[in-house]
């Protein structure tokens, strides 16, 4: 059995959840980026491939994370995948996959490679499902990791098979998103995923952005804890920057001491704005 996720967090909860039942047992592989954020437009060739790469690589400067682009490396984890499939006559796989932008957007990338390998592939999506968490509380997750190993036993009885018309389907929704090639991407509901504009998230940024200066750290907190459609902190602190460079924020501090060193705060209204 191969495992499947989208992010760093599932390794580990489904590492433990493998403890409790032996039969899930099996490879994990992580699908390391984030699909639902920046340029997609030809993104199975070199050249839109790279294209993204370098919008990446844009933003991971000055952040804690100056060594994430060298670790991200997809192409070769689906490379080795279905090499292992092609050995493997036997083997199946299970893509794990909740109810996030992130997942879905990651899945419909991954499965549209995997059409030769129909009846080996399963998918197990938590879309809208209860769970109980470590309170005794129903709750509807958003993330695995958020869910408690001992419950992926019940989660395991949700793997199916992808069907042969969401192979027909789910390549062709997933082309459209790429030829629109917006920045952001939303979930809507089931697997449905919906283009926005890059400033989708600054109404986020700004309902936590005040006119004293405040670390970039603590914005980035408030944001994410608060924030009802979730996107990491790289993105983020790119939008700041672009609002810095539109004039709606000031920042102080040295960005090349990375970003936990800067403040930002609203740009103060100019005349016209203020009135006179």
């Amino acid at each position: 059995m191969i495992h499947i996720v989208f992010e760093e967090a599932n390794v580990a909860v489904l590492q433990k959840a493998f403890e409790l039942d032996e039969q899930m047992q099996g490879d994990i592989i992580e699908i390391k980026d984030d699909y639902a954020v920046g340029p997609i437009r030809n993104i199975y060739e070199t050249e839109g491939y790279q294209q993204r790469r370098d919008w990446c690589k844009a933003l991971l400067e000055n952040s804690p994370y100056l060594d994430q682009l060298d670790i991200v490396d997809d192409k070769m984890a689906v490379h080795n995948l279905l090499k292992k499939l092609d050995e493997q006559p036997n083997e199946k796989v299970w893509i794990w996959m909740a109810q996030n932008q992130h997942d879905v957007c990651s899945y419909y990338w991954l499965m549209s490679q995997l059409k030769d390998y129909q009846g080996r592939i399963e998918v197990l999506y938590l879309n809208n499902l209860p769970f109980i968490n470590e309170k005794g509380q129903i709750f509807y997750p958003q993330h695995l990791h958020e869910i408690q190993p001992k419950e992926f036993l019940k989660a395991k009885k949700l793997a199916r098979p992808i069907t042969p018309s969401e192979f027909e389907v789910d390549p062709d929704e997933w082309k459209k998103l790429c030829n629109e090639n917006a920045i952001i991407r939303i979930l809507e509901g089931g697997k449905k995923i919906v283009s926005k504009e890059a400033d989708f998230y600054d109404k986020d940024l700004l309902m936590y952005i005040t006119t004293d200066f405040q670390k970039v750290n603590k914005v980035l907190h408030q944001t994410q804890s608060k924030m009802k459609i979730k996107t990491g902190d790289v993105f983020l602190v790119w939008r700041m920057n672009e609002l810095i460079k539109a004039g709606n924020l000031v920042a102080e501090g040295d960005w090349n001491k990375g970003w936990k060193e800067v403040a930002v705060k609203k740009a103060p209204p100019t005349p016209s704005e203020g009135g006179e």
